[in-house]
């Protein structure tokens, strides 16, 4: 998508997505009903061993968000705040986890204020349902567990077997 709306209320979401849970929807499902549109940035960090290849997050992020009508999926490498300049957005979304994620979350934000004072960080405070959900720890769920109601309760349910898919497939490589 093209950021060239003007007046549009354009906020970025950026993150690793590797893959998306229910904590990432929650809070691209609440910035979604704040914002105009909502780009999610999937970053690419080639030093970052991922699960998913950035284009099986893109489309397992797109066929998750497909009910959202102002979402578009970007890829992004380098600084996020050169990404969200980049849109024409000057809202960077960050999805928060209780006592866990505040203290490097705040660290990045005052980091992000030096670089481009003009781009603001909107915090949301995950569900209390959803602030123990991180992509590693349902890794761990999933490399132990063939219960895929157990992994429901932490991804969407389209992205439970391409989650196991690609579990068996790095097993399989190790």
């Amino acid at each position: 998508m093209s950021a060239t709306n003007q007046g549009a209320r354009i906020a970025v979401y950026t993150g690793s997505f590797d893959p998306i849970t229910l904590g990432h929807m929650h809070i691209i499902d609440r910035a979604s009903r704040l914002f105009d549109s909502l780009v999610i940035g999937i970053g690419i960090n080639a030093d970052k061993r991922s699960l998913f290849s950035p284009d099986q997050r893109r489309e397992l992020v797109r066929q998750v968000t497909g009910n959202l009508s102002n979402i578009s999926v970007e890829f992004f490498d380098g600084l996020a705040v050169d990404f969200v300049r980049s849109l024409g957005s000057r809202v960077m979304v960050r999805g928060i986890r209780p006592l866990t994620d505040i203290a490097g979350e705040f660290t990045m934000m005052m980091a992000n204020r030096q670089l481009d004072e003009d781009i603001e960080t909107v915090f949301l405070m995950a569900d209390e349902r959803f602030g123990h959900v991180s992509s590693s720890l349902l890794k761990q769920i999933a490399s132990v567990s063939d219960d895929d109601q157990q992994l429901a309760k932490f991804v969407p349910q389209q992205i439970i077997a391409p989650l196991r898919e690609q579990m068996r497939a790095a097993a399989a490589q190790s």
